[in-house]
């Protein structure tokens, strides 16, 4: 089945993560990803481990499936030629290099404009095009620390702590996609392309949530709180027999169906937790009182309790049970691609976005290096 990208051409001059999952999106949904690579080595992120059988990256091919690779060296005129032949015929164009790079080498979107006056020309980076930070070099966990994040994660007095997953690098990806997306739009109705600047530290600061109005309303940075929710209350992990439950009784039904399946029904009526608000100004109290119940039981035996009163609990599951959990399964977020160069399956994760007449196709594996130079020549050099 053609994705609703299927004919769109995607020249990806970008490495390691943030774009190339912005491209790895789009493939997803049809688009046709030229990889350009440097000669020799590849993508940056060929170099990083865990190393298959056959010493491919694993996590190259995580982020890279559906894609063709082709290497070129852009400080070689001849190289150089190709990639001209390829901008001529694509319709998007991703790079994360830092700013400046991409015109040092003559390929800046004012130089590829000329040539391709309705490129997209989707700019990735550390603190983007613009501004006092522009020439700095980063990585995700430098805008974790810069963005704010880190500020809030963990626990109170505790040391900080990166988020889990390359958040500031994913987000941009993300956020390039969608302004991809909306260039693509604005060129189907008037034939005009732009430059897209997007910058992993904007990226962060946009996913902030209510840290931002937070701090504007009391004057007080936001602070780790654990598990804990900022405004809402109960809302965070508790802990059981044998692990941790996550309950979340987001307002006071909710409260109450707690309250009722974990016989703590003087709860209820207590002066201290009639609201939300007053729940949350006595949350220490509060978390006493439901820690003392919760710990009579298993994890597994309490989240069978409240699930059939309707209350929003969760268990913390590790990657392991994640990637057997039978709505991921049954939702398809857990995908398998053969590799013949493994003669293997492996799996990956896949692509939320659920369209009813294009669903994602997530089965194409990530190329070898230069793997598909011959077709790429043929497609695109061939008149």
């Amino acid at each position: 089945m053609d994705g609703p990208l299927s004919g769109v051409k995607v020249l990806d001059l970008s490495r390691v993560l943030a774009g190339p999952y912005c491209t790895m999106m789009l493939a997803d949904f049809g688009a046709e990803i030229i990889k350009v690579e440097p000669p020799g080595t590849g993508d940056d992120a060929r170099a990083f481990g865990p190393f298959l059988e056959n010493k491919e990256s694993a996590y190259f091919i995580s982020i890279n499936r559906g894609k063709k690779s082709i290497t070129l060296d852009l400080k070689s005129e001849e190289d150089k030629k190709i990639l001209w032949e390829l901008v001529k015929k694509c319709d998007v164009l991703v790079e994360n290099y830092r700013p400046g790079t991409m015109e040092k080498l003559g390929l800046g979107y004012e130089e590829i404009k000329k040539v391709n006056p309705g490129m997209i020309y989707a700019a990735i980076s550390g603190f983007g095009h613009t501004g006092p930070y522009s020439q700095r070099p980063a990585y995700d966990m430098v805008v974790q620390g810069m963005g704010g994040v880190m500020s809030i994660t963990g626990y109170p007095d505790g040391k900080p702590v990166r988020v889990g997953t390359s958040i500031g690098d994913i987000n941009a990806g993300l956020f390039a996609v969608i302004g991809i997306l909306l260039a693509y739009t604005h060129k189907q109705k008037t034939g005009e392309g732009q430059k897209l600047d997007v910058a992993m530290l904007d990226s962060q600061v946009a996913i902030l949530e209510n840290a931002v109005v937070r701090y504007d309303f009391s004057g007080q940075a936001p602070k780790p709180l654990g598990t804990r929710h900022p405004s809402i209350c109960p809302f965070q992990a508790y802990p059981t027999s044998d692990y941790y439950i996550i309950i979340a009784g987001g307002n006071d039904v909710l409260f109450h169906k707690m309250c009722d399946a974990m016989g703590l029904e003087h709860c209820k009526v207590d002066p201290r937790f009639l609201t939300n608000g007053l729940r949350s100004g006595n949350i220490d109290a509060l978390e006493e009182l439901i820690s003392e119940v919760s710990v009579t039981k298993t994890t597994e035996e309490w989240l069978a309790i409240l699930t059939e009163a309707g209350v929003p609990a969760a268990p913390i599951n590790t990657i392991d049970k994640v990637v057997n959990d039978p709505q991921v399964l049954y939702r398809g977020m857990i995908k398998e691609i053969f590799y013949p160069e493994l003669d293997r399956v492996m799996r990956f994760a896949g692509n939320p976005v659920n369209l009813s007449k294009t669903p994602p196709a997530t089965h194409e594996k990530a190329p070898l290096l230069d793997e598909n130079r011959e077709e790429i020549l043929r497609e695109f050099l061939s008149d």
